[in-house]
């Protein structure tokens, strides 16, 4: 065989060969987005910052008719409204909490349709299930979604894609509480999010046990009139991610905690 059609072959076989890293390449690269620091310093508007004076409250993984009502009930009582990322297939099998929720005020986004990780790359598949529960949304409340928020906030190439078909748009946090855990109090998950909460910031919390140990919702609930009395003692108001001004993305991005350029709620005592 001639010298240049043996190096054509290997040439071939190496590029035939490099086609499944470079699609798991672009299948887990935009995944890297989860570590907090380089979100929020790179991505702001990903992270979640947005009005400096203003913090977004946001609940993952319901509706849950054993826990989601006391959570509204609560949020009645602060005069808070919040952004619901609600799981596609439960929303559809608790229509009325869904209905209930939009009710009070609150705003539903796409949390995927079932609660699962991106292992392999799907496009197809991942695409029918962020459209589907995009569509369920819209029938619940209504409205067309805005937000989207994929399962463990792990943003796969595939669902990035997927959001993008459907016309949402991706947001993750800046501050979550680590209530899903069988060691999560009221008071951890307080510390938790006020260690890393400024003002512009995005607060994740979770209101149903459903994919987390079984109970610990109650720690998150417990934890919310001190993480809004906090906020407020700041000068901050607490809302939905529509109130946040995510709009604007030439915003400045917010320091990190050894120089925020946003008010910083004081701890609570809870």
């Amino acid at each position: 065989m001639p010298r240049h059609r043996a190096v054509g072959d290997r040439l071939r076989t190496a590029a035939v060969a490099a086609v499944p890293a470079l699609v798991a390449a672009a299948h887990i690269g935009p995944a890297g987005t989860w570590l907090a620091g380089p979100r929020r310093a790179l991505l702001p508007a990903l992270a979640g910052i947005g009005t400096p004076h203003h913090v977004a409250l946001t609940f993952d993984d319901g509706p849950d008719p054993r826990s989601t009502p006391a959570f509204l009930a609560v949020l009645d009582e602060l005069a808070v409204r919040a952004t619901f990322f609600v799981v596609g297939e439960h929303l559809l099998a608790h229509r009325r909490l869904g209905h209930d929720i939009v009710r009070r005020g609150h705003e539903l986004g796409v949390h995927g349709w079932t609660h699962d990780r991106p292992w392999w790359p799907a496009p197809r598949r991942e695409a029918r299930r962020v459209a589907r529960a995009a569509h369920a949304v819209a029938e619940v409340s209504g409205t067309a979604p805005t937000w989207y928020r994929p399962p463990y906030g792990i943003l796969t190439g595939d669902r990035l894609l997927a959001a993008r078909r459907a016309g949402l748009r991706p947001v993750l946090w800046t501050a979550w509480g680590r209530d899903w855990t069988a060691r999560a109090t009221a008071e951890s998950v307080a510390a938790t999010v006020l260690t890393d909460l400024r003002g512009g910031g995005t607060v994740l919390l979770h209101d149903t046990d459903r994919h987390a140990v079984p109970g610990c919702w109650r720690a998150a609930l417990a934890a919310l009139p001190g993480l809004v009395a906090a906020c407020r003692a700041a000068g901050l108001t607490v809302g939905p991610l529509a109130e946040h001004g995510l709009t604007d993305r030439r915003r400045t991005p917010h320091a990190g905690p050894a120089g925020a350029t946003g008010s910083r709620p004081a701890p609570t005592g809870r």
